[in-house]
């Protein structure tokens, strides 16, 4: 059982662990098994495009070591990814919460991955690794069931990220691109530093 509610805004606990499954049924069942089988603090679950279900949890680090290797051990084949941070960056908890940085700065780097659990591997280990901010963490709906990190900052803290990013994802097939634009044209930084999805911003400005 959880040992108590909190929002990603207070997480204070320094690990987080997520698990992309293919089948919902199997999502379910392991979500079950693992908030019983150690007492983590957060667990937020629910269903993504195309048809995944993702189990996202936070805790101290042996109780959420313990209850990932749980839902891994159920998940069996129909876990598509994986990610677990032992000490996740604030940031990047606050980007999977709908969090987002909108400063104009230098640079915008972008990491696109096939799966959620990348995208928030790659968002940890760049953030981590260069003095960038994050303006997005987008995961799923909306993506086909991709994810996007947007890096800001200065050409070569943004190339920095990109490289460390990427270089975190446990596969190569894992990435589906990556790119650094210096000097991004102010109408972009306008439009990214609002929202990503097409839709909010034909609804919000036309």
């Amino acid at each position: 059982m959880a040992k108590k509610k909190v929002t990603f805004g207070n997480l204070l606990e320094p690990a987080l662990a997520l698990i992309e499954f293919s089948s919902i049924a199997a999502g379910i069942h392991a979500a079950d098994a693992m908030i019983k089988r150690a007492p983590i603090y957060l667990i937020k679950t629910g269903t993504v495009q195309p048809g995944k279900y993702l189990v996202l949890i936070g805790g101290e680090v042996a109780d959420v070591e313990e209850s990932l290797t749980e839902g891994r051990d159920l998940g069996g084949s129909h876990i598509i990814d994986y990610v677990y941070l032992p000490q996740v960056h604030r940031e990047v908890v606050s980007s999977i919460g709908g969090g987002r940085v909108p400063e104009k700065t230098d640079a915008l780097g972008v990491i696109e991955t096939k799966t959620v659990a990348a995208a928030i591997h790659a968002a940890d280990a760049g953030i981590k690794g260069a003095e960038v901010r994050l303006l997005e963490v987008r995961l799923a709906d909306g993506l086909g069931g991709k994810g996007i990190v947007l890096f800001s900052g200065l050409v070569a803290d943004v190339e920095a990220a990109i490289e460390i990013g990427v270089g975190a994802l446990e596969s190569p097939d894992m990435l589906v691109w990556e790119i650094v634009i210096p000097q991004l044209h102010e109408e972009m930084w306008n439009n990214l530093g609002d929202a990503t999805r097409f839709r909010t911003r034909v609804i919000d400005k036309l």
